[in-house]
């Protein structure tokens, strides 16, 4: 289907607010209790438009954080939940962004997205981000954390794909973010597809240049010739759900079923999401906030489709809305949490089948995350303090591959490192291919209050020395009773060097990246295994094939094309 001439989807950028009358009124005196009143008219104005332009990567903040900073009213629209394990400590702020794949939540269904009539139920997270802001700095950053990421602590009940956790809640998400990456959340966000769509919509859609013809049967994107399009909020969605997309070869081949895949669907995914982004920020910040009328428009399209934690309160939001109103969305670090494929067909776990997955691969995981949150390696990221020193705890390795001795290997080499090692032992395979896990005890993350964990503590310095596909696990059960943490051996393990160089490479790898501007550490025991993939990068350039912004480096056309 045409893009640029889509009808019938985008909504009217003026149109009439539902007790507008009403709203206006409480808005006039919410300014004369705030002060607004007597302010004048130009200064006002100035107000709203350096509040409005706040470009830090995600629409909530651009739009209703400058939108809510002169009308606080309009706050009570957004639907609030009461979730749990969100943290309050600290002077930065991660929040964590969802996008959600709910159908039957929709207030109105949508053929475009799958009907939950038709049995379309699943309630996961298509997409999960860490915004990190530091007023005290300024610095925003932005992690993306891939949806088929295996971790250990998806579900309640255990392992699965990070993107799972949402059907058990919201609650749980964050607790999982937070027992398996060691990031503190402080708030959540959750937008679905109607959200999204209205967002651009109410912007009078979002301009993005095709280089060449691409198709994605599954999100129904459809370019049949380059160009620069006007994408509505439906065919954007069609762009940054895109995980089969297929290239034309070359202009004499009009069939895209025979067009050859892409064949990165979840990084690929983020990548161009993250390229959508910095699109829509310009455009926001082109447009600039002027209009209250107008800009009420925008917030009462999107607000009522937006769900946030009931501690995110409008005040917060002014407050981050003031701090980061200059940033500059092409300045704003935006980095995926490296992984590796594993290359096995259906992942089999314990006797279960999850599918294609992708396990977290050690150094780069925990470096990208300290980039990410401006920390040291040696630092806690929930107290601020320093992670315990190897010789202040015990651990217990556990060999889960079935590889000879490589328990007892493994305890050598810790022990080289100063580790207490109370004791060595096997245990069954979970599978082929296994990640390795450093199990941690003690509470899990309170319900309400900030989490202070020494376990975790002790888990992380443990992991900062291994290698290869690594993640923390939060299980007391499999913690060996007497250690504060146990190591269970995974594939493709080995030991972080006393001392490494700088030198990093992909090309010695059986496969290398699909993007070669930026080098990964490939670690010994990944790079010798056909298990699994090359380390992907953390900082992905564009392909020659992706959309991107029209006239951006001298590329797209002048103008965009509506093709009918």
């Amino acid at each position: 289907m045409s893009i640029g001439g889509y009808r019938g989807g985008r909504r009217e950028a003026h149109r009439q607010i539902a007790n507008q009358d009403r709203l206006e009124r409480l808005g006039e005196a919410v300014k004369r209790h705030t002060g607004g009143g007597s302010r004048p008219a130009s200064h006002s104005r100035r107000t709203w438009i350096r509040r409005g332009v706040i470009a830090v990567g995600l629409v909530l903040v651009l739009v209703v954080g400058g939108v809510i900073a002169d009308y606080y009213y309009l706050g009570s629209l957004v639907n609030r939940q009461k979730i749990g394990n969100l943290q309050s400590g600290g002077s930065a702020e991660n929040i964590l962004l969802i996008g959600s794949t709910t159908r039957c939540g929709l207030k109105v269904q949508n053929k475009a997205y799958g009907l939950c009539s038709q049995g379309v139920t699943g309630v996961n997270s298509d997409i999960d981000m860490i915004l990190h802001l530091d007023p005290a700095t300024g610095s925003v950053s932005l992690l993306s954390v891939p949806r088929d990421l295996f971790v250990p602590n998806a579900r309640i009940i255990g392992a699965n794909k990070i993107d799972a956790a949402l059907y058990q809640g919201p609650s749980q998400l964050v607790a999982a973010i937070e027992e398996d990456f060691a990031i503190p959340i402080n708030h959540y966000v959750e937008l679905n597809f109607d959200t999204f769509a209205n967002v651009v919509d109410a912007l009078g859609g979002v301009s993005m240049d095709f280089p060449v013809p691409i198709y994605d049967q599954e999100s129904g994107l459809n370019i049949e010739r380059p160009g620069c399009y006007l994408l509505n909020g439906v065919r954007a969605l069609e762009v940054v759900r895109s995980r089969h997309l297929q290239i034309q070869p070359d202009a004499s081949n009009h069939q895209p079923s025979t067009w050859p895949k892409e064949g990165l669907s979840d990084l690929a995914r983020i990548r161009r999401t993250h390229e959508f982004l910095r699109v829509l920020s310009a455009k926001v910040s082109a447009r600039g906030i002027g209009d209250p009328l107008t800009d009420q428009s925008i917030a009462t399209s999107v607000l009522p489709d937006l769900t946030v934690d009931n501690g995110f309160s409008e005040s917060t939001m002014v407050n981050l809305a003031k701090s980061f109103a200059h940033t500059n969305i092409a300045n704003v670090l935006q980095l995926t949490y490296p992984i590796v494929t594993v290359e096995t067909g259906s992942y089999l776990y314990k006797g279960y089948y999850y599918g294609d997955v992708e396990f977290p691969v050690q150094p780069n995981g925990t470096q990208t995350i300290d980039q990410i949150l401006g920390i040291s390696p040696s630092t806690n990221a929930f107290t601020g303090a320093a992670l315990p020193s190897p010789s202040s705890f015990t651990i217990s390795i556990k060999n889960a591959t079935g590889i000879a001795n490589q328990a007892a290997i493994v305890s050598r080499e810790l022990a080289a490192k100063g580790f207490r090692v109370s004791s060595t032992g096997d245990m069954a395979p979970v599978g082929k291919v296994g990640e390795t896990v450093v199990w941690y005890g003690g509470p899990r993350p309170p319900l309400n209050g900030n989490w202070a964990s020494p376990s975790l503590a002790a888990a992380q310095a443990v992991l900062a020395q291994l290698q290869g596909p690594a993640i923390l696990g939060y299980n007391p059960a499999e913690v060996t009773p007497g250690a504060s943490v146990t190591v269970q051996t995974g594939t493709g393990l080995t030991m972080k060097a006393a001392s490494r160089t700088s030198t990093t490479s992909t090309s010695k790898h059986k496969k290398s990246s699909t993007s070669t501007s930026t080098t990964v550490y490939d670690p010994p025991g990944v790079k010798s295994n056909n298990s699994f993939s090359a380390p992907s990068l953390v900082n992905q350039a564009l392909e020659p094939y992706d959309p991107r912004a029209c006239n951006a480096a001298g590329t797209g056309p002048a103008t965009t094309t509506a093709l009918k």
